[in-house]
């Protein structure tokens, strides 16, 4: 799947990885199987209480199975069990926690998009969308994404600093190790890449959290960052 676009705290802009269209078939298989595995040992105990009103059916069988995946999303920052086990993740297109009103409007579209269609219109959306989106997700502003975040050797975060390297900004200690792993693969990207613009942007951005001014070039500046706090951060 491709990738899209989002904004750090730090308003930088990063990619995150699309839960691919076989993750989420997976996540969902698990979780129907979840249902299914309630629903035979619900129906057991019923059986073996002697329980058959048509209520306690629909309240002990059908409401958990229909609240499934809302309350489940909602409580658990957007995984279902499915989802976990799968580690892919509900979120907003800014890449933030969705509100309750997000999940709900998705949760609301499941009618369309898996019940009604057997998931057929959830499989089309997502596959020519091109950002992760099923029509819940369209309207209510959210995708799914994998959290397991590839990167390559040269964007991960420890980098070797000799002995004898002296510091210039302790500032850089304000940063998070995600901060500094973003910063560093928006910075190998965009060198790779001369797209110095976006190193000239990444500079002053850096400049102002951190409250300094630099005499250097950005891109050295940039760089100086990142070897600042690994410096820091190693001692």
């Amino acid at each position: 799947m491709d990738n899209f676009q989002i904004e750090t705290a730090q308003n930088i802009s990063i990619e995150q990885n699309i839960a691919g269209i076989g993750e989420r078939i997976l996540a969902f298989i698990v979780d129907a199987t979840i249902i299914a595995a309630y629903f035979i040992i619900a129906l057991v105990v019923m059986g073996a209480v002697g329980e058959s009103s048509t209520m306690m059916m629909y309240m002990v069988l059908g409401l958990p199975a229909l609240l499934y995946f809302i309350l489940w999303e909602s409580l658990w920052n957007g995984k279902t069990p499915g989802k976990a086990l799968l580690q892919i993740q509900v979120v907003r297109k800014d890449g933030s926690r969705p509100s309750f009103s997000n999940y709900l409007v998705r949760w609301l579209l499941r009618i369309i998009d898996i019940s009604l269609s057997s998931g057929a219109v959830a499989v089309v959306c997502i596959l020519f969308n091109g950002k992760g989106q099923r029509l819940g997700d369209i309207a209510a502003g959210t995708t799914v994404i994998n959290l397991r975040r590839k990167y390559s050797i040269s964007s991960t975060l420890m980098t070797e600093v000799s002995k004898n390297y002296v510091p210039k900004y302790p500032q850089v200690t304000v940063l998070s190790d995600k901060d500094i792993q973003e910063v560093k693969a928006l910075y190998t990207r965009a060198r790779s890449r001369n797209e110095h613009h976006i190193i000239l942007n990444l500079s002053d951005r850096l400049a102002e959290v951190l409250d300094v001014r630099f005499e250097e070039r950005p891109m050295e500046f940039v760089k100086r960052v990142i070897d600042d706090y690994n410096y820091y951060t190693q001692q």
